[in-house]
Formats: C-alpha cells, structure tokens, sequence
C-alpha cells in the first residue's frame, strides 16, 4: 500500500501543490549529492513535511515526534514518505538520529521542533546541532515560506490566510558544523545549539528576496489586504494599505512635474502617514527624497542640502508654522520651496482619470520598475561630531536591514509600533517606519519625541507593544509615565547612544519590562548588533545582525578589542560630503572596498556578543594613555545615577589633553569621582580636573548628546 501511494499518488500530489500552491523552487538541486547530509527546514505549517517530501530531489528520511505519528490526520501524509518516530524526551532518540546519518541516508529534521505560532523563528533545540557536529554530517538547509499564510499553519486567527497561498522553497548552499570547543559535553551542546540557532536566522534572511520598496508595499498590500488598516498619526486617521498606495503613487507623480529622475529632492516633513507616502513615491518615480533634519538649524540644512546637491524643498506650510521653522527656512539660500498645500492644486483631471482608471487596479504597472541597487534614500549623519555628510541608502541596504531584523525578532500583525523618533532618522525610518509598514504591523507615528507626558498616554490609549527610542528619551518617559501606561509593551529597543543603567533599572522596577539595547549607525541602514528574548546578554549590544561580516582593526594604545569595520548588504552605497556636493563617494576603509569604519572600539566575546568601548573620537590622550570619555561618563553616572553628565576634552600643554566634565549636578566634586574610581577600579586618568555645571545637556533632534557643542564649551572653558 506505501509502496503504491508513493508511486501513484506521490506525482498526481506534486503536480497539484505546483499548481495550486504555484511551488518556486530556488537554488540548485545538486546541493543534495553528499555521503552524509543533515536536511534542515524551518517550520511554518503541517504541509512542511509533505512539501518537502514532494519536491527534494533526493528520497530522504523524515524525523517526526510520535505525538504527531499517533494522530490519525497525518498518517496518509507520512504515507507519502519514509519517516522514523522518536520521542524527543527520550534520551536514546538522538542516538537513533547519529546512526542514521552515520548510515549515509539523508536525513530531515525541523531544528525548532515545533510548528510556529508567531511566524518567526522558534526555539531551536540542541539536538540537532549535536548530531550535526558529532557526524560531520553536511547540513543542508531549507527554507518554506508562505505556508505560514495557508490554513494549514498555526498562527493566531488575527494573520490573513488564504485557502492556496504561494509557497518558495529555497535550497541554500550547504555548509558544515565543527563541534564548538566547550570543558563539559553539556556546554559544547548547548554552543552547538546557537550554532544552529544562528544558521536558522541567516536561512530566514538570506530566503528574502530583495526589491525595492514600491515593490515591497505592493507586495505587503497583497498579502495582508488591501482594505486592512494599518498606520494612524497624530490626525487620529486611520489608513489602510490602499490609502498609503494612493497617496503613494498621486503624490510621487504630481512631484514628478517638478522634478526630473535621479533628483534629491529635500523632504522637510513631520511623522504623518502622508509624509510615508510622499517618501515611497518618490522612489517610485526614481526621484531620490533626501531627508531635512528640521532640528538642525539654519546652517545645519543648508549644508546638508550642499552636500547633497539639492536644489527643492517639499514641506508643508502648516507643519512650518507648528514646528516654528519660519526664520530657519529663511535663512535658506538658492533652495526652491515647494508646499505640499499646492501640490492639491496642480491635481489635473488627467491625473485623476490616471488613477481611478489604471493606476488602482494595476499598481506595480503604474510606475517605470526600479532597480534595488538604486539609491532609496538619503539621510544625514547627524553632525554631532562635525558637519552633516549625506548617507546614501539603496533600495537594497533598507529592505536587507528590515529583513535581518524580521529573522532575529518575533514581530506579528498583533503588535502595534509607537514610533516617536523622526524619519530623518535612520532608526526612525528604518525600524519605526517601513519595517512595521512592509510587515503588517499597526504602527502609530507621533511628531515629536520630546512630548514625554503624552507619548506614555498614546502608548496606554492606543494599546502599542512596541517602542523604540533613545535611551534619553526612554528614561523621560519612564519618569512621567504611570505604571500602567506601558501595560501592553513586550518589546521595548534603545539605540542611537548608550542605555544607562539608571534607565534600564526605573524600567524594570516600574514596568517590569526589560530593554532590549541596540547598535547601528545610519550607513548601515541602520541596525548593526541588537539583544534579543532569544539572544540577550546584559553590558552588550547584542549580536550582530545576519549577513554581516566583520574585522576588528587594532588601536594603538588599547589593548583589548579594536575598531569594528562592517560589510554586509545593508551598508550604504556611499557619502555625498560637503566639500564635493552632488558626487557619490563609496564605501571603503582599512579592511577594504565595500567595508565600513563605525569608529567605534568593540570588543566581541565568545559567543559573539558586541561590547563597545568608546569611540575613537572620543577619546583623550592624557600623559601618552587612551582615555574614552565614554568611561569618563560612565564614572560620573556611576557617583551620580540621578543625574546627566558628558564629557569632553581640551589641549593640555603639560599632559597633552585635559578633561573637562559637563553635568547637571551641582554638587558633584573630583573627590567623590576619585573614590567612586577606587571603589570601582577605574583609572585615576579618568577622572577629570575641571567640573562644569550645567542646567542642561545640549542635545540634537535626534535624542544624542551634542558633542560639537561640548567640545566648543570645553575650549571656552
């Protein structure tokens, strides 16, 4: 009977899941010819085992828990393929698997052991791996995407199904696991388990494909529904997929009258779901939005828009009024303005028939198709230690980005991002922005991140479980927050400077939520390293993000770790600098073409935690030793939690360079940072010489400390 199912039926099935199902295959079938090979798959539905039974090109042996054996609805799909029962609590079930694969029969196994429920990335057992590095065994890995989409998967009724949703397969080349060298049998396990861990997320990232972001909004509306509700700002609108598509496409091509391809068009615009729209547009239209940070001051976009070779503007008069940006903006010189309040004015009735009769109902042909190596965006650094340098961002380095962050966290259409952070801001952007947008994540934008009563009140009302911010803006919060206004949060990320350990305590002992700290810089789109529930390690960034590769440069005078250069498909593709407006510099550092300096000094452990220890502009020289001011700061937080403080430096005849310490602590003296030095085993060097009290910290818009600023009042001092 087998024997007949397996012949007659097992093709008859093929050809309706290729049909119904419209299987792609990607990669190559030749993957498969080794003497020991270990299949591994992620696990999305019940369908994953028939899938891949059908559809390898080898006849391989199938691992199932006998829990799923017993059940009579699954016995005619085991029909279709050989498979041995184990019973995962067993302790001689991995033995079977060894001498299995020692056998040379191909063997599959799913690593998370379980179907997932959130559509992400499960636990990812231990078993597996050792049987991996304990053969030498090929691992081979699989990934299944889109059953998670089919009525056969197990997440929450909340995600949209379909009845024969499109299923990918995609074969990655294969690869080998030494055993992870460990004291005890248990510790080499369990690294062999994080081995496997970190091999499933790379599976999961590098399955994606990479368009561009037009694509990638047409492709989330298809998914999660067009008539599904999706962003809501400050207006208290709410708008679904088929809002921001035309809003996408109207206001990209009434900019295109304007305008001419490859344009950087300037975008000085607050958080508002048409400012999303009028970004992605643009791209649409191959027209570059470059983003303005409206914080910056009269000079600060003057020169941003040099560097950058923009020549026009797109604002609104209302937000200019609001945010009272009249006298910055007439400071501008040689820059067209352009007011998105004209814009409903050129609307012809052309444009309308345009909409209403092809571009609503054929979307993608609306528009000239795009290339991912494109230029997307293009953001500034943030000038706090020197002018603006514009960040180029493809198409590519954004939606790897979103994609790398999508295979290490579990996010779901139940969640709603609160996202306070401004767009000009690659974090902001980035994660606050298009990762919910092209994810079908309800997201909320709010304007302004310094409104630090309200955002805890929206985060309450709307019911938000996400937040993203700095770690000054997030200890703010905390301080005027109610217990209970964070009741529904369950992932909480700080990035763009150091979380402090005050802010990390109020959090916890207040909220009970624990903050996840994140690293990045805006030429890498931005996120770089990041602590996850599944990967966390407390004084670190976590690790870094799948597909990135890194070198750690040596520093004279600092022993331990070194300068971290990245390289990955999230770099940028180059800088538009001052000096030299309009022309695209690209990436390149010590360790190569392509590679990116952060200027950070990290160290990484054995398990490849990122610690960082300072940058190598913050650093001081004092009588021939490296002192970080980051240290500096962290022995002023640590005599003085309640309070903020920063350092700085100035030129020394007799030591070189003598520090100078900003805080807003009156009372703070050397001799309580000299004996919180002993008490803590800091260098003596790093405590510094002259105090100065401040009321405030100068900050930039987006939540960093100004250090431009520091270093002039450590000069005038």
């Amino acid at each position: 009977m087998k024997s007949f199912l397996q012949t007659v039926l097992r093709p008859v099935l093929r050809f309706l899941f290729s049909v119904l199902f419209r299987v792609e295959i990607r990669g190559h079938k030749h993957l498969f010819n080794h003497q020991k090979q270990l299949i591994i798959a992620n696990h999305q539905s019940f369908l994953d085992g028939l899938l891949l039974g059908l559809f390898l090109p080898i006849k391989p042996m199938f691992i199932v828990n006998s829990g799923i054996a017993r059940q009579r609805m699954f016995r005619w799909m085991l029909a279709m393929v050989d498979y041995m029962t184990v019973e995962p609590t067993h302790p001689m079930a991995m033995k079977q698997i060894l001498r299995l694969v020692e056998s040379g029969r191909p063997v599959v196994i799913f690593p998370e052991g379980r179907i997932t429920v959130t559509g992400s990335l499960m636990k990812v057992y231990e078993g597996p791996a050792f049987v991996a590095a304990k053969t030498g065994a090929t691992l081979c890995p699989v990934q299944i995407d889109g059953a998670t989409r089919s009525y056969f998967s197990r997440l929450p009724g909340t995600h949209p199904k379909r009845l024969f949703p499109k299923i990918t397969l995609t074969f990655q080349p294969p690869t080998m696991m030494a055993m992870p060298e460990a004291p005890t049998a248990k510790l080499r396990r369990k690294k062999a388990g994080e081995v496997m861990r970190r091999l499933m997320q790379e599976l999961n990232f590098l399955s994606r494909p990479v368009t561009t972001l037009y694509e990638s909004l047409l492709e989330a509306s298809d998914i999660y529904g067009r008539r599904r509700k999706l962003v809501e700002d400050i207006k208290q609108i709410e708008y679904h997929y088929g809002d921001i598509q035309r809003m996408t496409l109207m206001l990209g091509r009434l900019s295109s009258k304007f305008t001419v391809p490859g344009e950087r068009v300037g975008l000085l615009l607050p958080n508002l779901a048409p400012t999303l729209g009028l970004l992605i547009g643009l791209t649409a239209f191959k027209r570059v939005p470059a983003m303005l940070n409206y914080t910056a001051g009269t000079d600060g976009m003057q020169n941003a828009c040099i560097a950058a070779d923009i020549h026009t503007i797109i604002t609104s008069r209302a937000f200019i009024e609001q945010a009272k940006l009249d006298k910055t903006l007439a400071g501008l010189q040689n820059l067209k303005l352009v007011y998105l309040e004209d814009l409903r004015e050129t609307v012809t009735l052309a444009d309308k028939l345009w909409w209403i009769g092809f571009a609503r109902w054929l979307p993608a042909r609306a528009v000239e198709k795009a290339h991912p190596e494109d230029t997307a965006v293009v953001l500034f650094t943030s000038g706090s230690e020197g002018k603006p340098k514009g960040v180029a961002l493809s198409h590519r380095a954004i939606l790897s980005n979103i994609a790398q962050i999508r295979a290490i966290v579990d996010f779901s259409v139940t969640d709603k991002v609160l996202n306070a952070l401004p767009i000009f801001h690659s974090f902001g952007l980035t994660a606050g922005a298009l990762l919910p947008l092209f994810s079908g994540i309800n997201l909320f934008l709010y304007p302004s991140p310094l409104h630090y009563r309200v955002i805890p009140e929206i985060a309450y009302d709307r019911g938000c479980s996400i937040l993203f911010g700095t770690s000054t803006f997030l200890g703010n919060y905390a301080r005027f927050a109610h217990p209970y206004d964070f009741f529904r949060l369950r992932f909480v990320v700080a990035g763009a400077e150091k979380l402090t350990q005050p802010v990390k305590d109020i959090w916890f002992e207040k909220f009970g939520i624990r903050i996840f700290e994140g690293y990045g810089a805006t030429e890498t789109a931005p996120v770089i390293a990041c602590n996850t529930p599944m990967a966390y390690r407390s004084g670190t960034v976590g690790q870094l993000l799948p597909g990135i590769q890194h070198q750690l440069i040596p520093v004279p005078g600092i022993d331990q770790g070194g300068i971290l250069h990245v390289k990955g498909p999230n770099v940028m593709s180059g800088y538009y600098r001052f000096e030299q407006p309009g022309v695209l510099q690209k990436p390149t550092s010590e360790a190569g073409d392509g590679w990116y300096d952060t200027g950070d000094v990290v160290d990484l452990d054995s398990d490849g935690f990122v610690k960082i220890t300072g940058r190598v502009k913050r650093f001081a020289k004092i009588a021939g030793e490296m002192i970080s001011l980051e240290v500096v700061e962290k022995l002023a937080q640590l005599a003085s939690p309640d309070k903020q403080h920063a350092a700085s430096s100035q030129p020394d005849l007799a030591k070189g360079e003598a520090l100078v310490l900003f805080t807003t602590d009156a009372s703070l003296s050397r001799e309580q940072l000299l004996a919180t030095a002993k008490e803590k085993g800091l260098p003596e060097l790093a405590v510094p010489r002259k105090i100065r009290r401040v009321e405030n910290l100068p900050l930039l818009g987006t939540g960093k400390t100004d250090y431009v600023t520091l270093k002039e009042m450590a000069l005038a001092v």
